[in-house]
């Protein structure tokens, strides 16, 4: 199975439960990996042919900045759906977390993987 993975993209949004996330922007840390929908990029060479990282980088930012969901769990499932649907990805793995959200904890978030791997 031939991957694509984007590490460390940091993302504002709101989410969160109680009301005051709600009204406040705060960091997610988001790692993505996802199967190529082809392999003819390793044959052809060809832009026309590969996955566009950047088209799907923007799309994620795109989601966090207009994320209407209270919980992680929701905002990976969002990632995940982009990345098997607007990218045609037949499997994604998708790790979100927030960052320092709790007194003594670095990351507290969620990993998730949907859609079969070949």
């Amino acid at each position: 199975m031939d991957t694509i993975f984007i590490n460390d993209l940091r993302v504002e949004t709101r989410v969160g439960v109680y009301e005051w996330e709600q009204h406040l922007t705060q960091p997610l840390l988001l790692n993505v990996e996802f199967e190529l929908p082809s392999t003819a990029p390793f044959a052809s060479d060809k832009f026309s042919d590969a996955t566009d990282y950047a088209a799907v980088v923007a799309r994620l930012q795109a989601l966090a900045a207009d994320h209407p969901h209270k919980l992680l769990e929701r905002f990976a499932e969002a990632v995940a759906e982009i990345i098997t649907s607007e990218f045609g990805a037949p499997w994604a793995r998708v790790r979100v977390a927030k960052l320092a959200p709790i007194s003594g904890v670095k990351q507290i978030g969620v990993s998730i993987e949907r859609g079969k791997r070949s």
